[in-house]
């Protein structure tokens, strides 16, 4: 059997920015899901293993840094970037998920898609994830 490439969740609520960042992820080789919402994404973790997330940090039903640790709690080794236009790289909530391995990297929206790429290099690479 081939090789399968990693499965990345894409978690927003806006179905324009599910659309660029699966665009973005496809390039670099990998496999995508979306869920437009946090419980979608919830029941997502708990059917299939997933390497990484992105997720929004505002979505209707849930704060994004809650999320994160709602998925920490079904599956201990998916790694996890915030992508968002409300919180910024140097906000204390952030700066927290950082520090305590929650999430591992944050991008501001609008994003560029190269910022997106290295962030999922990043969180991809040793000592935080298996490269693809």
């Amino acid at each position: 059997m081939p090789h399968q490439p990693p499965i990345c969740l894409i978690v927003d609520d806006d179905p324009d920015t599910c659309w660029a960042l699966e665009h973005v992820l496809r390039k670099q080789g990998l496999r995508t899901r979306r869920a437009l919402s946090a419980e979608q994404a919830l029941r997502e973790v708990r059917q299939r293993p997933y390497v990484l997330a992105l997720l929004d940090a505002k979505l209707p039903d849930m704060d994004g840094l809650e999320l994160a640790r709602r998925i920490r709690g079904i599956d201990l080794r998916i790694l996890m970037i915030v992508v968002s236009g409300y919180f910024y790289q140097d906000a204390p909530s952030i700066q927290e998920a950082q520090a305590s391995k929650l999430i591992q990297d944050f991008v501001a929206k609008p994003f560029q898609h190269e910022e997106i790429r290295r962030a999922v290099r990043k969180a991809l690479t040793p000592p935080f994830g298996k490269a693809p």
